[in-house]
């Protein structure tokens, strides 16, 4: 089977993400593992339509990316996003385990990497989320690299991102990201944000007021040949940014008791979220929350500069 008629059988674009990408109109996408990892039911839900709708606010329009029946489904319908909701033991797809899902025709729950691929495929250019994947603590000895940064690496999508994951060794992470040669854009700040705080102690390549300006580096990135995404880097909201101190405490002693339980690889993060939300009264999971909504609104905004550049510049 040739590869165009296999992307055809295997990659369901929704009519209306279909509609908008054919008329040049910006999309943005989502990934679903903060659906079926992120939050319990029905609160996954409600925080996944809110996200959707402050982008339709915006003016772009969603794009949630999943795995079901061996399908990547780019755009979400009512009953699919509740059929991942309710369904906590959907496993977490990264790129490694997408050929076996979709040859199973399995579900699967998209990462940041997977949702990438998904959103490359059907030719969406950025993507919100709440925090990339990276460089694991300790990683030195137990080489836990998130795929994230190697899809970032390859991809031309940009990530509007409240930085990396809090729980992550944030220093070697943008090593990494600087050695395979992907743009950290901070949006509007000059540090690179910490997930649940607005500093991480380290800077970004670039401070950007104007997301049309992002979206000019974006096109000309691509137009230049230049391999892989981007990450803009959109610090949570001053309102909602958590005590640095408390925060670091409770990351510390969760990364404590995830070793002692042996718990690694893709399980470590959905572990430590779940000890934070305890840890913090529940805290953690309402700034989780504020600063994926404000991650949407940005990503629809650079969604829209870019789309009005590329129409420009097929005018």
């Amino acid at each position: 089977m040739e590869s165009s008629q296999l992307l055809k059988d295997r990659l369901v674009i929704a009519p209306e993400v279909k509609e908008a990408l054919q008329q040049g109109k910006p999309v943005v996408a989502l990934e679903s593992t903060i659906i079926t990892h992120g939050m319990s039911y029905p609160e996954n839900i409600e925080s996944a339509q809110t996200s959707e709708a402050m982008i339709r606010q915006e003016g772009a329009t969603p794009a949630t990316i999943a795995v079901i029946g061996g399908k990547i489904r780019v755009g979400l319908d009512a009953d699919e996003l509740t059929y991942m909701g309710k369904n906590s033991s959907i496993r977490k797809v990264s790129r490694r385990d997408l050929p076996m899902i979709l040859a199973k025709e399995l579900d699967g729950a998209t990462t940041v990497a997977t949702t990438m691929i998904g959103a490359g495929l059907a030719g969406i250019r950025v993507f919100a989320t709440g925090g990339i994947g990276g460089v694991h603590r300790g990683a030195s000895e137990t080489f836990d690299v998130s795929a994230d940064l190697m899809e970032l690496a390859q991809t031309p999508v940009a990530v509007v991102c409240a930085g990396a994951k809090s729980i992550l060794d944030i220093g070697l992470t943008l090593e990494v990201l600087e050695t395979h040669g992907v743009p950290v854009v901070g949006y509007q700040t000059q540090a690179f944000p910490g997930f649940y705080v607005r500093d991480s102690g380290y800077g970004v390549d670039d401070c950007v007021d104007d997301v049309k300006e992002i979206a000019r580096a974006m096109q000309l990135k691509w137009r230049l040949g230049l391999k892989g995404g981007m990450v803009v880097a959109n610090p949570i909201p001053e309102a909602y940014e958590m005590d640095p101190v408390l925060i670091g405490k409770s990351i510390d002693e969760a990364v404590e008791a995830a070793e002692a339980q042996g718990v690694r690889g893709k399980e470590i993060t959905p572990f430590i979220l779940a000890r934070l939300h305890r840890a913090t009264a529940g805290k953690s999971l309402a700034a989780n929350k504020q600063l994926v909504y404000h991650n949407a609104r940005v990503a629809a905004r650079l969604a829209a500069a870019y789309a009005s550049l590329e129409t420009q510049a097929a005018d």
